[in-house]
């Protein structure tokens, strides 16, 4: 592994980390061993396709993101150490190359800890944090958890769904004439997001790929184009592909995966649950003591 530094302004760095092609393919078989059992082929047996022959049904790049996941995970705190950057934020990551038989290489771009000048801290005081932590909260950070490791799948055997991802081509038209800004491509729209206006989505639940649909709505009275606001619209829509997030099985395959636990019984545990949102509190403790010191004092910062 190798790894590049470069300063940013305002205390931010970039880290260019290059890790070795032989390093990627272990990466990609362990997302292959990770997946297998969740791929079905016909003249197979569930858990006995084998990688090659995914690979060439869905695309060599099939296990590209979760293998890309695995080394991020593995490689990135020792990045961090071979770089000797002092960093004090969450890194803000892009992969620049995957590829079989060649090297992976990603970015983490991170803020840096900045030079200061303490005034005066005595007496400054924070507020005790409960960590206590309820069954509600066990379930909805295995919920989240679970949303985190769902991979997405094109779906060819139903219509749009709530929830889905719909890829659509579109072009809108107001009194017949297409307007400025109504027209896009390969668009991934969510359904269920409400991020085209009024029930443009709605109306794109139960049809099929390759349907194309003719969308019926209005525009806000205070859309932000005042020639449109209040019109109704008619936009013609085209469905590319539908995908979906497929969630993991909440089961000990999944807790040893996620959380690096043997059993779900241990995930679940509000004892484990409890170490977490300490954990998590324990930073928004420091954060909130950083904040009231600036408030209270005069802190100067040397930009890098």
């Amino acid at each position: 592994m190798s790894v590049q530094v470069e300063n940013l302004e305002h205390n931010m760095a970039k880290l260019t980390i290059e890790v070795a092609a032989e390093e990627l393919e272990k990466a990609l078989d362990s997302a292959y061993q990770k997946q297998k059992k969740q791929i079905s082929v016909p003249g197979f047996r569930k858990g006995k396709v084998p990688r090659a022959m995914i690979e060439k049904m869905y695309g060599a790049g099939v296990f590209y993101e979760d293998a890309a996941n695995i080394l991020m995970q593995q490689t990135y705190a020792g990045a961090v150490d071979e770089s000797g950057v002092d960093i004090v934020s969450r890194p803000t990551v892009e992969v620049t190359q995957i590829e079989k038989g060649q090297p992976f290489i990603y970015t983490a771009e991170v803020a840096v800890r900045p030079e200061v000048t303490l005034g005066k801290y005595m007496g400054v005081t924070v507020t005790k944090i409960d960590t206590s932590v309820s069954d509600e909260e066990v379930d909805a950070e295995l919920e989240n958890q679970r949303n985190k490791n769902a991979r997405t799948v094109t779906v060819t055997d139903r219509p749009v769904a709530e929830g889905d991802t719909a890829v659509i081509d579109f072009e809108g038209f107001v009194d017949g004439v297409a307007f400025e800004g109504g027209k896009g491509e390969n668009h991934p729209l969510e359904i269920g997001s409400h991020t085209f206006i009024d029930t443009f989505e709605d109306q794109l639940v139960g049809k099929n790929t390759g349907d194309e649909v003719e969308v019926n709505v209005t525009f806000p009275e205070k859309y932000q184009a005042a020639d449109l606001a209040g019109k109704p619209a008619t936009f013609k829509v085209k469905i590319n592909e539908i995908k979906a997030k497929e969630l993991p099985e909440l089961d000990d395959e999944f807790a040893q995966d996620a959380a690096g636990v043997d059993t779900l019984a241990k995930r679940k545990s509000k004892r484990t649950s409890q170490r977490r949102k300490r954990q998590k509190l324990r930073r928004l403790k420091r954060m909130r003591l950083s904040r009231r010191l600036l408030i209270s004092q005069r802190w100067i910062f040397r930009r890098q």
